[in-house]
């Protein structure tokens, strides 16, 4: 639901690492340098516009400052990469909710709640309301938050056509291996069959038959190629996708002083860029599998869709106070509520 030698664990051990000195030490010509990894694709819209923000940090900074962008999953998953930036081989990364739990549980809050949003502006407004109380969360673990954004919708993509929640209890469902214990209790108390594994290898697991049915966003379906297996989209809205990019408390605090304002809003730019490309490629991503690569859209009866609600709700229990911390919880239930209040007409 929550858009991947020598072992990651092993090279985390033998590593020794030295953070770059502050900028007085290191000169004017030395450039801090840092390392920013993501599971986007390489050439995506993702990876573009993070080479942009960099460009714009090496000119704002007047080349003080050097971002090198390490895409599709190269650094190892979102787990993965949350340990090297805390051991410092890596100083940024652009996560979504899986890794950033890594990190602190309480943005599970932003995602792992299924079908509680009706519409993207719910989901913005819950986001910019919370955004302060992580944004300390975050802080307090030592990570300096960048941008925050969502890719739009999480939809199912699945072998065999499936519109409502029994067809699915046939089928092997993936979730994220960072997070599978949690993520696996909540599947199976929906009658499920969850399979953890790392997002670079659900591919190959589909051809092989471990899985059949992948939740994500359409344009991750695309760039994955999950459609070479995956013939059938359920158009639920399951949950978004959202996340964030950030940056180690230590490397920001080597950044010069005088920059910080500006690099700043080239960041929060960059993420205005990424959320809205990200959301109108998930809905060409669509429209391209459906025309060219054969898939079949199933849409969902207002009926069908109350269903879904219904079963969703009946685990929420169980997502409280596990999955999403429950003083989290409540608060976003709140949110929604308080939104919906205010717009009682919004997703509709």
């Amino acid at each position: 639901m929550r858009p991947l030698v020598i072992s990651a664990a092993a090279a985390l051990a033998i590593t020794v690492i030295v953070f770059p000195a502050s900028p007085a030490a290191r000169g004017a010509a030395t450039p801090l340098r840092i390392k920013l990894a993501t599971l986007a694709p390489k050439d995506t819209s993702y990876h573009r516009i993070l080479l942009e923000m960099g460009e714009k940090w090496r000119k704002a900074s007047h080349g003080q400052v050097d971002l090198a962008v390490y895409p599709g999953g190269t650094q190892g998953s979102e787990a993965d990469t949350v340990k090297r930036m805390n051991v410092g081989q890596l100083q940024a990364a652009m996560l979504s909710v899986g890794g950033l739990s890594e990190i602190d549980p309480a943005v599970t809050a932003l995602q792992e709640i299924p079908l509680l949003f009706r519409s993207l502006t719910e989901v913005e407004y819950v986001r910019e309301k919370l955004g302060p109380d992580l944004e300390r969360r975050l802080l307090a673990k030592g990570f300096v938050a960048l941008f925050w954004g969502d890719s739009g919708w999480v939809r199912f993509f699945s072998r065999n056509a499936a519109t409502r929640p029994d067809d699915f209890k046939s089928m092997k469902i993936f979730v994220t291996a960072s997070d599978a214990a949690k993520e696996m209790q909540i599947m199976q108390g929906l009658g499920y069959k969850p399979v953890a594994l790392d997002w670079s290898d659900i591919l190959t697991s589909m051809q092989t038959r471990m899985i059949d049915v992948v939740p994500a966003p359409p344009i991750i379906a695309l760039s994955g190629q999950y459609y070479m297996v995956t013939k059938h989209m359920t158009e639920l809205n399951w949950a978004p996708l959202v996340g964030a990019t950030v940056i180690t408390k230590q490397a920001w605090d080597a950044v010069p002083q005088a920059t910080r304002e500006a690099l700043m809003q080239a960041a929060a730019e960059a993420g205005k860029k990424i959320q809205a490309a990200s959301r109108q490629e998930s809905e060409q991503a669509v429209e391209t599998m459906k025309k060219k690569l054969g898939l079949e859209v199933h849409p969902l009866s207002p009926q069908a869709e109350e269903e879904w609600r219904k079963f969703a709700e009946g685990v929420y229990p169980k997502i409280r106070g596990s999955l999403v911390p429950a003083e989290m919880f409540d608060q976003v239930r709140r949110l929604v509520d308080e939104y919906r209040a205010a717009h009682p007409t919004s997703g509709q």
